[in-house]
């Protein structure tokens, strides 16, 4: 009887035994932050969706808690720090708020550097920092680096087309190096968060924004200004900023090799490009949006672009010179940033 017994149980343990374990495992919740509300572009159609693809392929072990509008405090410039620190998990944030702490990224941002749209810029931006831009990623796990998009300069009542037009404007800059080129085309570059851009316009405290379509009507830019200024779709775009999502180093090599292997699966080239196509959804809908409103779409033409981009070039010449004082040898990054932008765009 007692052989029997055991003759019986053998085939259920060892079936039992071949039964995954992941059920019992703990679940890794992912503390992730970022300074927009829950109904911004980013957060509907990149945070949520990844966190809902690494949940899935995890069997459920892997979940993410949102905060947005920085509902952890600090603000957007300490992002990278409450990331380092642990404060957060993951968070998202652009090296442009970091003056200095992300040296060869900032060749991304130069005028004239990237083609105008985002997936193309991106894919451009993450080529790059593969390449060259990982040292200034060492304390993170860089799960995505991707492209604002192209900025352009959009106004409440005067039609800017050239140059002499810019000049003497005073217009809304979202990072050092667009208020660098604004100064150099003789425009007054104005610091000041985007939820203040509307009411700044609509009294004349400014002019106009230099910013992408995707932020005009997420903030009501469109409602208070009637004129948008762009380049032709082929050319390189005015500036674009950059846009990092970054890790807890330590946070991630904690994780089981099958749990690194979920997060790895649907970030790098894939998170940019899921980021990428959000955007460039975004700056379609907004300029049909705009122009669905009466406001003027301007393109300018090709010699008012060339002298505006021979006007912005001591912007990329002093960069040079800081980057070599730093040892990263400057032409070499602007001269690869270029060149991966060249290939991009041939695609």
């Amino acid at each position: 009887m007692f052989t029997k017994l055991i003759t019986l149980a053998l085939p259920i343990a060892l079936a039992m035994s071949a039964v995954p374990r992941h059920a019992d495992a703990q679940t890794v919740t992912l503390k992730f932050a970022h300074f927009l509300p829950s109904t911004s572009n980013f957060q509907r159609t990149v945070a949520e969706p990844w966190c809902a693809d690494i949940e899935k392929d995890s069997g459920g072990r892997l979940k993410c808690q949102l905060y947005p509008s920085l509902q952890l405090g600090g603000t957007p410039p300490q992002l990278a720090d409450q990331v380092k620190s642990g404060v957060a998990d993951i968070v998202w944030t652009s090296p442009s708020y970091n003056t200095g702490r992300f040296p060869r990224t900032e060749a991304l941002e130069l005028p004239f550097t990237l083609p105008p749209d985002s997936l193309r810029g991106s894919k451009a931006m993450w080529a790059y920092t593969q390449q060259f831009g990982m040292e200034d990623f060492k304390d993170y796990k860089l799960l995505a680096l991707f492209s604002a998009s192209n900025v352009i300069i959009s106004t409440a009542s005067k039609p800017v087309l050239d140059l002499a037009q810019i000049k003497g404007l005073k217009l809304r800059s979202p990072t050092r190096f667009s208020a660098s080129l604004l100064t150099a085309l003789g425009a007054t570059p104005v610091s000041m968060p985007p939820a203040q851009v509307t009411e700044g316009i609509s009294k004349g405290v400014i002019d106009g924004v230099l910013a992408p379509w995707e932020l005009l009507p997420a903030v009501k830019i469109d409602e208070v200004t009637r004129y948008h200024m762009e380049g032709a779709p082929g050319q390189p775009g005015f500036a674009q900023s950059p846009l990092s999502i970054l890790m807890n180093k330590a946070r991630y090599d904690s994780l089981p090799t099958d749990l690194k292997a979920v997060i790895d699966k649907h970030s790098g080239a894939a998170l940019v490009e899921r980021a990428a196509r959000s955007w460039d959804g975004a700056n379609a809908e907004a300029r049909k949006k705009a122009l669905a409103q009466g406001n003027k779409v301007l393109v300018i033409k090709d010699d008012d672009y060339n002298a505006i981009k021979a006007a912005s070039a001591t912007v990329v010449t002093d960069w040079i010179k800081q980057a070599d004082e730093k040892g990263l040898g400057g032409v070499k990054l602007v001269e690869a940033a270029r060149a991966l932008a060249a290939k991009s765009t041939a695609k």
